[in-house]
């Protein structure tokens, strides 16, 4: 049974980034966010039933929760550490929310998309994931590529700035100059 040995802040002052000592999943990231809350997922349906829980994205051994900003973390943070240790282990392998699915399929036929996603794999997602967050590809469109934050990302009012010229920046100079970077509607 996964249980959580630390939480971390993050930039995001509504998003915390549960570690666990074991893997929640492996390979893919799962995120959902409360607006779509319609999901099989044993461990987001619970985590959602708590009030004030606004989105949930988890890879490997760590759950970023979003909270409302009119809610303290003290009034949270027990309730979600038993949540998620309680159903943690009902994850399963697949996913129909799974984000990188349709993200992987787009890219095998598009070799620009292809380059796109190793250069974020290598450079990006790591460090977004030391914050307790992601991204993915939803598209590109020319040369703009459409992208939507996971996590902490989510609703981290630097990733709409800095961080998203930051990728834009590491795309340009190792892809293409005419690259530009939007967030997804």
């Amino acid at each position: 049974m996964g249980k959580v040995i630390s939480i971390e802040p993050t930039p995001n002052p509504h998003a915390k980034k549960f570690m666990l000592d074991s893997p929640v999943c492996t390979g893919s990231t799962r995120s959902f966010e409360k607006t779509n809350a319609e999901t099989t997922d044993p461990l987001a349906q619970a985590l959602f039933a708590i009030d004030h829980v606004t989105s949930i994205f988890y890879v490997q051994e760590f759950v970023t929760v979003n909270k409302a900003p009119d809610v303290s973390w003290e009034a949270l943070e027990r309730t979600l550490i038993a949540t998620i240790e309680a159903n943690v282990d009902a994850v399963s392998g697949g996913n129909e929310r799974d984000t990188e699915s349709a993200s992987a399929a787009a890219t095998e036929s598009d070799p620009l998309l292809k380059k796109i996603n190793a250069v974020l794999d290598e450079k990006v997602r790591p460090a977004l994931a030391g914050d307790g967050g992601g991204l993915s590809v939803l598209g590109l469109d020319g040369l703009t590529l459409k992208i939507h934050y996971q996590g902490a990302c989510g609703s981290c009012p630097s990733a709409t700035t800095g961080t998203m010229m930051a990728i834009q920046n590491v795309l340009k100079k190792e892809v293409d100059e005419g690259i530009q970077v939007v967030l997804a509607q």
